[in-house]
C-alpha cells in the first residue's frame, strides 16, 4: 500500500500536530478547515510549537472536502460531537482503498466492529444514534488510533505539543494487516512512536478508563488533575466510577488488571494539567459528554452492570455543559 497523499478532518490541537509532522515526513497533507482556523492555514500555514521552536509548513486547505478528492489516508481528529457532521461531508475524499485513521477521545461508532463476542455488530446510540456515521465510513476504511500526547491550540492552525509522542493503531479486527503496518511505517517516519496493537478496543478502553471521569469532572470544577486526585471525596467517587467501567470491561472482553488508585498514580505524575474538556469549556466549544460517558451508562445496559455512579457523574456534567450552551 502506497500513501501520499494524507486528508487531516480536524485541525485542532492533534489533528494540526499530526499533520505538520506529516507535511515535514514529506507527504502531500490537506486540511479540510473552515472559520479562523481557514484563514490562519491560509494566512500562516499550519504552525507546530515544541518547547521553544516553532515549525510551519503550508498544505492545501479548503472547507470542502470535494476539493480536495481522493485521498490515501484520512485522519479524523474531530472531537466526537462534530461526527455527524463529517458523516455528511467526508465522501469525496473516499476511495476504494482510503484508510480512515480515527484519533479521536472516547468509544467511537465503530467499537464492536470485529470484536465483542455476543455483542459484535452492536451500534452505540450514544455515539452514532441514527448509523449515519457507519453508512459514511464503512468499517473496512477504518483503522483505530489512540493517542497519548497533550497538545493544545496557541491559536488557530498553531499547535502547541506539551508532552507526549505516541500513537496507538491497530485494525478493529485485531489482525496485523499490510496496511496496518505500513501505516506504522508511515507514522514512524513522521516522527511518532507507534505501537500496532492486537486489540485497539482495548488500548481505546484503557484511555477512556482513565478520562470519562477527570475530563468532565474538570469541566464543571475548573478544576486541574491535581486538585481533583487531591481530594479525597472526589477521588473516591472516580474510584467507584472506574470500577463500574472495569466490570463492563470485563464483560465485553477487555479485562484491565488495574485497580484505580494504580491509575491515579499515573495521573498524578502528569502534574497539574488542564484536561481536553477543560480546554474546551474555557474556549465555548461543545463538550463530547456522549463518547466519554453516555455510551459508558449504554454500556452497562448492554451488558447488565449497575452504573449509579456513572449515571452521577453523567447527570452533573450534562447539566452544567447544557446550562453553559456545550451540549
Amino acid at each position: 500500500m502506497t500513501i501520499k497523499k494524507v486528508c487531516i478532518y480536524g485541525a485542532g490541537a492533534i489533528g494540526g500536530w499530526m499533520g505538520v509532522k506529516l507535511a515535514q515526513a514529506g507527504f502531500d497533507v490537506s486540511v479540510v478547515a473552515r472559520g479562523a482556523t481557514l484563514t490562519a492555514l491560509q494566512q500562516h500555514g499550519l504552525r507546530l510549537q515544541t518547547g521553544e521552536a516553532v515549525a510551519s509548513v503550508q498544505v492545501k486547505t479548503s472547507a470542502d472536502p470535494a476539493a480536495l478528492g481522493v485521498q490515501d489516508l484520512v485522519i479524523i481528529a474531530v472531537k466526537a460531537p462534530a461526527m455527524a457532521e463529517v458523516a455528511q461531508a467526508i465522501a469525496p475524499l473516499i476511495g476504494p482503498d482510503t484508510v480512515v485513521l480515527t484519533a479521536m477521545n472516547g468509544v467511537p461508532w465503530w467499537f464492536f466492529e470485529g470484536f465483542g463476542a455476543q455483542y459484535a455488530g452492536t451500534r452505540l446510540k450514544a455515539v452514532d444514534p441514527d448509523g449515519a456515521i457507519a453508512r459514511a465510513i464503512p468499517a473496512k476504511h477504518i483503522v483505530g488510533c489512540v493517542v497519548h500526547a497533550s497538545c493544545s491550540l496557541n491559536s488557530p492552525g498553531f499547535v502547541k505539543n506539551h508532552f507526549g509522542n505516541k500513537l496507538i493503531i491497530g485494525e478493529p479486527s485485531g489482525e496485523k494487516t499490510p496496511r496496518v503496518l505500513a501505516l506504522a511505517a508511515l507514522l514512524e517516519r513522521a516522527g511518532h512512536e507507534v505501537v500496532v496493537s492486537e486489540q485497539i478496543q482495548k488500548d481505546t478502553w484503557y484511555k477512556l478508563w482513565g478520562n470519562m471521569t477527570v475530563n468532565p469532572i474538570s469541566a464543571f470544577t475548573g478544576a486541574t488533575t491535581d486538585l481533583i486526585l487531591g481530594d479525597p471525596l472526589v477521588r473516591d467517587f472516580i474510584s467507584k466510577i472506574m470500577l463500574e467501567a472495569k466490570e463492563i470491561g470485563a464483560r465485553i472482553g477487555i479485562p484491565i488488571d488495574q485497580q484505580p488508585e494504580d491509575r491515579h498514580a499515573v495521573t498524578l505524575k502528569l502534574g497539574a494539567f488542564k484536561t481536553s474538556m477543560l480546554q474546551d469549556v474555557e474556549a465555548g466549544k461543545t463538550v463530547e459528554l456522549d463518547a466519554l460517558v453516555t455510551v459508558v451508562k449504554e454500556l452497562g445496559e448492554l451488558t447488565q452492570v449497575p452504573t449509579p455512579f456513572t449515571d452521577a457523574l453523567l447527570g452533573l456534567s450534562r447539566l452544567h455543559a447544557r446550562v453553559h450552551g456545550l451540549y
